[in-house]
């Protein structure tokens, strides 16, 4: 397999699509670490592009919702300048295909999924004060901290990591942001102290929990279907145990037809007797009326546990809280 890639490539380096921000960049550089171990000498190019999501400043639903983040990428993917494409799973939108004749041919392992607080001075969550502001985009996110603190205020924050970063400690407007804490670790900056959100979904009263999105701490790559070497390639950096899990969250979203102010979350991971564990949560905007399910079933069969939970999702009303978001 390794001379078919290498034949493929002995005159062209293998290009890889990626956003342009920090993250990005830096996710596309792991890709390009793993590839140059499994096929030493393989040139390999990254080819940022900039897209439309981290240049408008507004509602993602505006411009296209989610598909703002990868429309250029997929372009470029689909003309053949680039071979391969680097995504992070949680931004792939769930209610529209994958660019024509394109597939996901690999997920690595998944990070760390917790979603954190950051604060300029190390406040708790908990001990901030009524009225203060709270800087995420995700209405998952804002959502959850309604349910927990309805006395919190929250905004939009665009922009990269790093640029929010720089607001948080620079213009004094945010008390906090939300942010997954993932992206603090491919950043390098986990030293900065951040408190930890609890997984586990529980009710007002108790302290903030944050159940994650769909495809969470995951890097998706995409290819041509047609590209046989570059999809063979995609199968030896494959992790298998994620692959399935990102399967039966991406069933489940697929199913609910959620858009990009839907607030949703979802999360699979394998249990200790091997069984697969799926939790999915649906959410009005406020975070005052939700649905919930949990299921459980063969590590084998993904597809049919993200079936289960989204049609008892949808069973207690899921379809009635994702129309409402949409107004």
């Amino acid at each position: 397999m390794t001379d078919v890639f290498l034949n493929r490539f002995a005159d062209t380096p293998l290009r890889i699509g990626t956003r342009t921000s920090t993250l990005a960049k830096i996710q596309a550089n792991h890709v390009a670490d793993m590839i140059t171990k499994f096929a030493p000498g393989i040139p390999i190019e990254i080819v940022p592009t900039q897209v439309s999501a981290d240049l408008w400043p507004g509602d993602l639903a505006e411009i296209g919702g989610k598909g703002a983040f990868s429309k250029e990428i997929d372009s470029a993917l689909t003309s053949g300048r680039i071979d391969i494409a680097v995504h992070c799973v949680k931004d792939v939108p769930g209610d529209v295909p994958l660019a024509e004749g394109t597939a996901f041919g690999a997920y690595l392992e998944r990070d760390d999924v917790h979603d954190i607080v950051v604060t300029r001075d190390g406040v708790a969550l908990s001990d901030l004060p009524a009225g203060s502001l709270i800087g995420t985009s995700s209405v998952r996110r804002r959502a959850q901290l309604s349910i927990h603190r309805p006395d919190l205020r929250t905004e939009r924050i665009r922009g990269n990591v790093d640029t929010r970063l720089t607001k948080l400690d620079e213009d004094g407007k945010y008390a906090a942001l939300i942010l997954a804490r993932t992206s603090l670790s491919r950043l390098g900056i986990l030293d900065r102290h951040h408190e930890i959100l609890p997984l586990e979904f529980h009710t007002t009263g108790e302290d903030v929990s944050m159940v994650p999105p769909v495809g969470a701490g995951v890097i998706g790559i995409q290819a041509r279907q047609s590209d046989a070497p570059v999809m063979r390639l995609l199968d030896e950096l494959n992790h298998v145990p994620t692959a399935r899990h990102v399967l039966a969250e991406r069933t489940m979203l697929h199913m609910l037809r959620g858009h990009c102010n839907s607030p949703i979350a979802g999360h699979a991971c394998t249990t200790a007797d091997g069984k697969m564990s799926l939790f999915g949560m649906v959410f009005n905007r406020d975070g005052s009326a939700f649905v919930r399910s949990h299921a459980w079933g063969e590590h084998t069969d993904p597809a049919t546990l993200g079936a289960r939970v989204a049609a008892d999702l949808l069973h207690q009303g899921a379809r009635n809280l994702i129309t409402a978001t949409r107004k």
